[in-house]
């Protein structure tokens, strides 16, 4: 399950993809997408030190887009807010941790099912981007 800080971070730049190039200042940008301005100026902050958004002083200023949003995936955002997308940490695409109580990651009988898993969910989300949640209506989205 994601978190609603992960959720609220989506609703943000699908918000700032519908009217990109232009920056929109954090208040907007929380009534567009439903988000507590408080929590959201973390999340943005966030983002914005990974690299997915950047932000411009002034009265034209605000956060936009670092880059296309079709070039920003869930699975980057997912990433970013909270960290693997695997189940446990010997699943994770880039590590070989074993996880409490396991003696031996190499012998793990649960490890190939949980990075089956990992694999089916990145295959996912690295292929949505923020801009195909721009343009697909929440009520059909359930139905792809």
């Amino acid at each position: 399950m994601i978190s609603m800080k992960t959720r609220y971070a989506l609703q943000a730049l699908i918000f700032l993809a519908q009217r990109s190039p232009t920056p929109a200042p954090i208040s907007v940008i929380a009534q567009g997408s439903k988000a507590p301005r408080k929590f959201l100026e973390a999340i943005l902050l966030e983002l914005k030190t990974d690299g997915v958004l950047v932000s411009r002083m002034g009265r034209a200023g605000g956060y936009g887009l670092a880059r296309s949003a079709s070039t920003i995936t869930v699975a980057d955002v997912l990433r970013c807010l909270d960290g693997p997308l695997a189940l446990a940490p010997c699943a994770a695409r880039n590590s070989t941790r074993t996880c409490p109580g396991c003696e031996d990651v190499r012998t793990c009988a649960i490890r190939p099912a949980l990075k089956a898993a990992r694999t089916a969910v990145a295959e996912v989300l690295e292929n949505r981007t923020i801009a195909d949640l721009a343009k697909v209506p929440a009520a059909l989205e359930e139905f792809s």
